[in-house]
C-alpha cells in the first residue's frame, strides 16, 4: 500500500489531553513510530529536544498554537486536529499560523491520508493545503454553509496564490 510506504517508520509526535485519541491515533498509524503528549509542557519539551517528522496537535486542552510555534520554529510539520476548535476561523488561523493541515476530529480515521498529502505535497515542493479545499471544502459547506460562503473566494485565492 503506498500510503504505508511513505509513512512507515516516521517518527510522528501525538499531543491531546484525552487518552482515546491518543490510543485511536497511534492504532491508525501503526507504521509510524509514534510518541505522545497530553499536556503542554511535555509536548513542547519533546518537540524540542527530540527529531520528529511530523506533529499531530490538538488545539483544545493542550495549547495546541503555542506548541504549532515550536513545531514551526523547530521546522517539523504540523496538523492541527480539532473537534471543540472546529471553526473556519481556526482553519484559517491555522493556515495562517503555518500549520500544514487542519483535521476535524470525527475525520481522523483518514489521518494517513492527509498525512500522505502533506508528505506528498513536501516531496513535491508544493504547498501543504494542496489537497486539503479538495478533501474538506464539501464537508465545510455543509457544516458552516452561510460562514463557508464568506470565506470560500479566501481559500481559493490563498491556494492559488501558493502556486496550486
Amino acid at each position: 500500500m503506498k500510503e504505508r510506504d511513505l509513512l512507515e517508520g516516521k517518527k510522528v509526535l501525538i499531543v491531546d489531553d484525552e487518552p482515546d485519541i491518543l490510543e485511536t491515533l497511534e492504532e491508525l498509524l501503526d507504521m509510524c513510530e509514534i510518541s505522545r503528549a497530553t499536556n503542554f509542557h511535555d509536548a513542547k519539551e519533546m518537540l524540542e529536544t527530540r527529531p520528529f517528522d511530523m506533529t499531530i496537535l490538538d488545539i483544545m486542552g493542550v495549547d495546541g498554537y503555542k506548541l504549532l510555534e515550536v513545531a514551526n520554529s523547530r521546522n517539523i510539520p504540523a496538523v492541527m486536529l480539532t473537534a471543540h476548535g472546529l471553526s473556519v476561523e481556526n482553519t484559517i488561523k491555522a493556515y495562517k499560523e503555518g500549520a500544514a493541515f487542519f483535521v476535524p476530529k470525527e475525520r481522523m480515521s483518514n489521518i494517513h491520508t492527509y498525512l500522505m498529502d502533506m508528505l506528498e505535497a513536501k516531496n513535491e515542493g508544493k504547498h501543504p493545503w494542496r489537497r486539503w479545499l479538495k478533501r474538506f471544502g464539501s464537508y465545510y459547506e455543509n457544516k458552516f454553509s452561510k460562514e463557508w460562503d464568506n470565506y470560500e473566494e479566501f481559500w481559493k485565492k490563498a491556494l492559488k496564490d501558493k502556486g496550486q
